[in-house]
């Protein structure tokens, strides 16, 4: 399960805003209350001990095979970053920014306000010889592939498992996303131009910050030249075609491995449902949101709620325990430190 959230974390700069406090307080209450509210929604239409006993019979193979679909998939996703981080730093090896990856994603499953995203963009730049802006630009591009597959396979789903007059509007959403991508990446002068009239802009008033921004923009205009590529373009969308498709298989074992699942071609219609719900506001680890959509996805094929609700428990836990462990321990072992502190790759 990845965050469909697509820009980037900003860096914080000087003294903390007045009110940013309150913000970010509002932000977690707000959180919190969707997670209550969607959990309760998920599972009031079922009987818990239903759930409970569909949980228990789950087939150990197929939960197996689905374990080892999450792994090649984020293999998919470390060799897509480093596909691009390469043109900065060719002497980096998959396993360098496995780790990372992992430990961002580990931050995010755990901690609010999105902060793996910050973690993942300032604070291993050092250990990977990149510069901030790079590390910025890889994950923003990163989420625009992303989108871009994630909206293909929900119109794929919704044209062959049926959703009725919603499949010729959705059907057009993944053009209208491959044109905004291809856009951005194809004509990498374009960005280049607003970047450099938001640091002029910023020149006349926060001299200092539109310093350091110069700098690290020039960074992030060469990664998107090196990712503008023709060669580099289809290898990033192959890996994330890849990625994608793996994640769908932990989806597809999980409903084989539940004996009350009756139509287990809904995960399929459950993964780009469910990985799209990530975007309302929720507590780490999208609790409550995810097991809601992914539910509804499951009982609008035909399943039971208490099918659709068991599922939605198993593919979650699935996709957030292996991270989360993993990129834990990536972190006891790598500890982040000083992560707002400039670094010069």
């Amino acid at each position: 399960m990845s965050s469909m959230n697509i820009t980037a974390s900003p860096r914080p700069e000087g003294r903390p805003q007045p009110g940013r406090g309150r913000k970010r307080l509002a932000q977690a209450a707000l959180g919190v209350a969707l997670t209550g509210l969607f959990l309760w929604l998920a599972f009031s239409q079922s009987r818990l001990d239903e759930v409970a006993a569909a949980l228990g019979q789950a087939r150990a193979p197929a939960v197996l095979a689905a374990l080892v679909a999450f792994l090649l998939g984020y293999a998919c996703r470390v060799a897509r970053w480093r596909a691009m981080l390469t043109a900065h730093n060719p002497a980096l090896r998959w396993r360098d920014c496995a780790g990372p990856l992992f430990a961002s994603v580990a931050a995010n499953n755990v901690l609010p306000f999105r902060l793996g995203d910050l973690v993942r963009s300032f604070g291993f730049c050092k250990q990977l010889g990149i510069s901030q802006g790079v590390a910025v630009t890889t994950l923003f591009v990163e989420r625009l592939f992303d989108l871009l597959v994630v909206l293909a396979f929900l119109a794929g789903a919704l044209a062959f498992l049926g959703g009725g007059g919603l499949v010729r509007l959705t059907s057009m959403i993944p053009v209208f996303s491959a044109a905004a991508l291809a856009g951005l990446l194809l004509f990498p002068a374009v960005f280049e131009r607003i970047a450099l009239i938001v640091t002029a802009v910023l020149r006349r008033v926060l001299p200092g910050l539109a310093e350091r921004l110069s700098s690290e923009i020039h960074r992030g205009v060469e990664t998107i030249v090196h990712v503008s590529a023709p060669a580099t373009m289809i290898r990033l969308l192959i890996w994330s075609v890849l990625a994608w498709s793996f994640e769908g298989l932990v989806f597809w074992f999980c409903a084989l491995a539940l004996p009350t699942v009756a139509a287990p071609q809904a995960a399929w219609l459950a993964l780009p449902v469910g990985t799209l719900a990530t975007v309302i506001p929720s507590s780490p680890g999208f609790i409550g949101t995810f097991d809601f959509f992914v539910a509804q996805a499951m009982a609008r094929l035909g399943n039971t709620m208490a099918a659709g609700a068991a599922f939605a428990v198993l593919t979650h836990i699935l996709l957030w325990a292996p991270p989360t462990l993993l990129g834990g321990l990536h972190l006891l072992s790598h500890p982040v430190r000083n992560l707002f502190k400039t670094e010069n790759a």
